[in-house]
């Protein structure tokens, strides 16, 4: 049987009987026109699927990395010629799979963005303390990079979990799993002042620490919009969400020696290798400044 009409009923398959999204249909089909064309220009342009070899597949991934295609993208054409063949097999097209054994590429992993220590200075010398608001929106944003807490664990303390003598705060993490971090003073005075202010926020005898004008917790899509609007200016980072603030904690703590696991433990990540990334930012970081400084680089 000819590869092209066997395409065409397996996506016909995945439109009838798998009830697969359109989105999904059209990247199988693009892919599998794209293993097609490869197969016309280096055997013949009408090749029996019967004659498709392992080395076929795999050379056809070679041929799209040589192209210049991302991993993420190869990744894609290689799950779409997994499932045709998986088809073919299951249907008796084929008497053996000559994708059943390629493995799937590992997606390369993206460094996260962080913020340089003059950004973090212009930002946290950039709100108003004289209004309510401005000093709530300081004291989140302080606390996010001093601790590098998720936003949804900063959102769900209350008033006493952080100790201001002790100068640490009690969070919860995933899977209700409870940490303790260490608090730095400028973030503890930053939310000190909004404490004496918060009342013009909201007349409350909520315990919550951070608090909208209903006198509800801040939600999550708020405090977004809060730091996205305060990045503004302040970096090029595509993602200016909350999280930039927890790689900077990290990152700015490795940069200046901390040890992966402390900071591993103040993160709540579960295995060393979760925090690893950031020892990478670090080491990208060593290799610029190296590139730049020295003679011979």
């Amino acid at each position: 049987m000819k590869i092209e009409e066997t395409i065409g009923q397996f996506i016909d398959y995945c439109r009838v009987e798998k009830n697969y999204s359109e989105k999904t249909i059209e990247t199988y089909y693009t892919a599998l026109n794209q293993f097609e064309e490869y197969l016309s220009i280096m055997n013949s342009p009408d090749i029996d699927i019967e004659d498709v070899s392992k080395d076929d597949v795999n050379y056809f991934l070679g041929w799209l990395h040589d192209k210049g295609m991302k991993k993420r993208s190869i990744k894609l054409k290689v799950s779409a010629i997994k499932s045709f063949f998986k088809f073919c097999y299951k249907k008796d097209i084929i008497s053996s799979n000559p994708a059943a054994l390629i493995v799937l590429p590992k997606t390369e992993k993206t460094l996260p963005s962080f913020l340089l220590q003059k950004e973090i200075d212009k930002l946290l010398n950039s709100f108003d303390k004289d209004d309510a608001l401005q000093l709530r929106n300081l004291a989140l944003i302080e606390l996010l990079y001093s601790s590098g807490l998720r936003i949804s664990e900063a959102l769900q303390l209350n008033i006493d979990d952080i100790d201001f003598k002790e100068r640490i705060v009690k969070v919860t993490g995933k899977g209700n799993k409870q940490r303790i971090v260490p608090v730095g003073l400028k973030a503890l005075d930053s939310i000190q002042l909004y404490k004496k202010r918060r009342t013009e926020i909201c007349d409350t005898k909520t315990n919550y620490l951070f608090i909208a004008r209903s006198g509800k917790r801040l939600s999550p899509r708020e405090a977004y919009r809060v730091i996205h609007n305060a990045l503004q200016g302040i970096t090029e980072a595509t993602k200016k969400s909350p999280h930039i603030l927890r790689h900077t904690f990290a990152t700015h703590l490795l940069d200046r020696g901390a040890d992966l696991q402390s900071v591993s433990e103040m993160l709540g990540h579960s295995s060393l290798s979760t925090t690893q990334v950031y020892t990478h930012v670090s080491i990208e970081r060593l290799k610029e400044a190296y590139k730049k400084a020295h003679p011979k680089a």
